[in-house]
């Protein structure tokens, strides 16, 4: 509680010396400020807001003064209290604060810092404006000046992580030298809690990718082998979560372009041969971060291409094997995610078949995770593209198509149904197999390629269509009821009559209504729906296939009314 002794008397005396700039009874007040703050700060903060003491210290904050490092001192406690931080932006503190930061008196500098730190605490748009009055170049370079100093180190750090936050910091902490200053802290520190405060730094950072590539250049990726080789045995939990962090941020270093294909180095690079030997680790988290590694080195063919030739797909499947048992959804997630990416080269496709990926692959397919199901979809859409005896082999999977029924059904998970459809149509479009029709017929199939061809993705809809298209050519007579019953003929016309229908799906409708007039109940439909009158109106379509298939499609029509 302020006292009159050392409270109100202070902020009186406070008042008056202020405006004689008396140094010795400035600073005894500030004193005894300050020690009434120790005692009860949210009450002296109160009186302190209530006798107006706020204004009159922007002028107390001169570089020259001796009273400038309470002063600062006084704003950082009084800031702790949410309700004091506008009343000190209103107050006029923040750009004599800033100023301050140009300070060479390490005391000033630290309750600088603090002082700005506590003002702007949890506030995005005060943040903003430092980083819009150039405080990140500024602290970069006391970082740089004073890593000696602990306190001064630790202040740059928060401030650091609070602003790093914001997307708009991003680009002026990438016009400066954080990177170098960051990892040669980095490398001096022996202490978890220090090395834990550098990382709550570069995680945020690290997202940017100029700045992943000037973390990777000034050696970052180095200082994180180290970690992972010092605490990979480790049993303690810091041991682990340096493990976890050190693996994390060296991933999210590789989702860059440039710092990615940097540590690549055509597949000879250290550092990728080391995160390979993380595959085969008895530690979850490095086969995790192997795993997602591998995933982020195959985003180009060059790199995927290379990877196959050299046996990493093996390295992938024993990884998987080993959860099949385990179970381990992450890692399997990532395994699957990685052998996903290096399957979409053509070239890859074959080898990878023939090294049993497909077998490992649907060992899986009785999880229950829609992550796992969806990258598992996935894979196997990939390694069947253009494949088409693999696709037929897995056609006729009856256990595969009727996970895939079932999951096409799945509306919570959007991206798990979706790949369903996707593999699906895959399967017969590859295949082109009159058994892999009839295992999609037997397995209720039909009705969700029908809704597919609905999907507001055009892509979708089009292997959609092309997909009923094979069916119906190959095997008529034993789809026509599912036709019936999904009204397929009904969702051709809409398609037909829509007008944003792209030219490819205006094109296919047509292709499949003339493949689906050979049956009875179909052909009755085309007629009742009077297909002719829009056919016709699309012999004037803009683009050339479409408009020649409309008349082939009105003469067929008009031949079978």
């Amino acid at each position: 509680m302020i006292n009159n002794y050392c409270g109100i008397d202070s902020l009186e005396k406070l008042k008056l010396a202020s405006t004689d700039s008396a140094t010795d009874s400035v600073e005894s007040c500030l004193d005894c400020l300050l020690k009434a703050l120790a005692n009860n700060n949210t009450e002296a903060s109160m009186k302190i807001q209530e006798m107006g003491v706020l204004p009159l210290l922007p002028t107390l904050l001169n570089p020259q003064s001796s009273c400038t490092p309470k002063v600062a001192n006084i704003i950082a406690e009084v800031a702790k209290n949410e309700f004091m931080r506008s009343p000190c932006v209103e107050a006029g503190l923040i750009p004599p604060l800033i100023q301050l930061l140009n300070s060479t008196d390490q005391e000033v500098l630290l309750q600088t810092g603090r002082a700005l730190g506590n003002i702007c605490y949890d506030s995005h748009s005060l943040q903003a404006q430092l980083i819009n009055m150039g405080v990140i170049p500024t602290l970069v370079k006391l970082l740089g000046i004073h890593s000696h100093n602990t306190a001064l180190t630790e202040m740059c750090l928060i401030a650091f992580g609070n602003l790093a936050e914001l997307e708009s910091s991003k680009e002026q902490f990438a016009s400066t030298n954080i990177a170098e200053e960051l990892v040669r802290l980095f490398q001096k520190q022996t202490e978890h809690e220090k090395k834990e405060m550098i990382f709550e730094v570069l995680a945020p950072l690290a997202e940017n990718d100029v700045i992943k590539l000037q973390l990777v250049e000034a050696g970052l990726v180095e200082c994180l082998l180290d970690v992972v080789a010092q605490t990979v045995d480790g049993e303690r939990e810091e041991d682990i979560a340096q493990l976890k962090t050190a693996s994390d941020l060296m991933v999210l270093l590789l989702l860059g372009d440039e710092s990615m294909q940097k540590l690549f180095e055509g597949g000879k690079g250290s550092v990728f041969q080391r995160v390979l030997s993380w595959i085969p680790s008895h530690n979850h988290q490095l086969q995790l971060a192997g795993a997602l590694a591998i995933a982020n080195f195959a985003r180009n063919d060059g790199n995927c291409i290379h990877m196959v030739d050299t046996g990493i797909v093996q390295k992938l499947l024993e990884l998987l094997d080993r959860h099949v048992e385990e179970g381990n959804v992450t890692v399997q997630h990532a395994a699957l995610s990685a052998l996903r990416n290096l399957a979409i080269p053509v070239v890859n496709k074959s080898k990878m078949l023939s090294a049993g990926v497909a077998d490992v692959v649907l060992k899986f397919l009785q999880s229950e995770m829609p992550p796992v199901q969806f990258k598992l979809l996935g894979t196997l859409r990939m390694l069947i593209d253009t494949q088409a005896e693999a696709a037929d082999q897995l056609g006729t999977n009856g256990k595969l198509v009727e996970r895939l029924v079932e999951w096409c059904e799945a509306k919570d998970h959007a991206g798990v149904m979706g790949e369903s459809n996707r593999l699906l149509s895959a399967l017969i479009r590859h295949s082109k197999s009159k058994e892999v029709v009839r295992t999609v017929i037997q397995g209720g199939g039909v009705k969700h390629l029908v809704t597919m061809a609905t999907s507001e993705h055009m892509i979708m809809q089009n292997e959609a269509l092309v997909a009923l298209g094979l069916i119906a050519g190959l095997d008529l007579g034993k789809t026509e009821k599912d036709f019936v019953g999904a009204s397929l003929v009904s969702v051709l016309h809409k398609l037909l009559s829509d007008e944003r229908s792209a030219p490819e799906i205006k094109y296919n409708s047509m292709i499949l209504i003339c493949a689906v007039m050979g049956s009875e109940p179909l052909h009755k439909e085309v007629q009742s729906l009077a297909f002719i009158d829009v056919v016709s109106k699309l012999r004037a379509h803009e683009n050339k296939t479409v408009s020649h298939q409309a008349s082939l499609t009105e003469q067929r029509l008009t031949a079978q009314s």
